[in-house]
């Protein structure tokens, strides 16, 4: 029962909307610029560190290799040939 009511809340939100947004009509009718700022002395902050220190040397380190057989040259080393007509079998009905 409450559906009506809020569609018509929602028509006429957006109705309230629109009818806003058409009724505005915005033109500029002076350019804008950038008022003239004259600076003149200051100092900059002075700041005192402590920190610590960062010794960079280098270090050797073998990276071990890996092997990885895969399937299908697990079962051409076994057999001396794929056999792809198993693996890439398609049936249409």
């Amino acid at each position: 029962m409450k559906t009506p009511y809020v569609v018509a809340a929602a028509v006429a939100a957006v109705m309230l909307v629109a009818g806003t947004v058409y009724m505005v009509d915005i033109d500029q009718t002076e350019e804008a610029a950038l008022p003239d700022v004259t600076i003149e002395g200051g100092n900059l902050p002075e700041f005192e560190a402590e920190v610590g220190d960062v010794s960079v040397g280098e270090t050797t380190v073998t990276v071990p290799t890996l092997e990885i057989e895969t399937p299908e040259e697990e079962q051409r080393a076994e057999t001396g040939f794929l056999n792809t007509e198993s693996a890439n079998t398609v049936t249409a009905n």
